[in-house]
């Protein structure tokens, strides 16, 4: 979808840079024209502004190069280094889950690490950066003054350290309260399901 976007821009600027020279230019006109054989124009001819006349002709565009399309879609151009824009390490402790606890290694794009659920927990991360409020929420800490349901969750506890999409990440989450509980399962299977 991304790809088709981007050749839809290309292909509209290359046809507007081809069809804007001609519209813009002024000369005399057989039908229509003023007494002077001009065509009326917004033009200043005279005062502060005479002088500021605009250029004719498209403005020059640098269209970078579209990786997408450099190497049969596969979004690797020719050169271009591959960042990992997701890395995290993931410490989880007190699950009760047999694997569960311990610290891992995530990255996204491509999915790597020791995380045991590596690309569904990418995938959910990917989902919720769709999203504006999922990108504002997703490690955000419980606010102070909330009122959560008194249910406890168990002593789970993990830490999430690292970067998502290129933005520094440090959140704690634990199952104490109501909310806590929410916020642990948005971020399953980023960490364990321990439901």
């Amino acid at each position: 979808m991304l790809r088709r976007l981007a050749l839809t821009a290309v292909v509209s600027l290359a046809a507007l840079a081809t069809a804007v020279p001609a519209s813009t230019a002024s000369g005399p006109v057989s039908s229509g024209s003023t007494s002077s054989g001009l065509v009326p124009s917004a033009v200043p001819t005279t005062g502060p502004f005479a002088a500021a006349r605009p250029s004719l002709g498209p403005l020059p565009l640098p269209v970078p190069p579209l990786p997408g399309f450099l190497d049969g879609g596969e979004g690797k151009g020719t050169g271009e280094v591959n960042e990992v824009l997701t890395r995290l390490t993931v410490s989880v402790e007190n699950t009760g889950v047999a694997g569960a606890d311990g610290t891992f290694e995530l990255e996204c794009g491509p999915t790597g690490g020791s995380h045991p659920q590596g690309q569904a927990a990418c995938d959910r991360l990917a989902e919720a950066g769709a999203t504006r409020a999922g990108r504002q929420e997703l490690f955000r800490p419980t606010p102070e003054g909330t009122m959560c349901t008194m249910i406890h969750g168990g002593d789970a506890t993990a830490r999430i350290v690292g970067t998502w999409e290129g933005r520094a990440v440090d959140t704690t989450a634990s199952r104490r309260d109501g909310c806590e509980i929410a916020r642990w399962n948005s971020l399953v299977p980023v960490l364990p399901d321990v439901r």
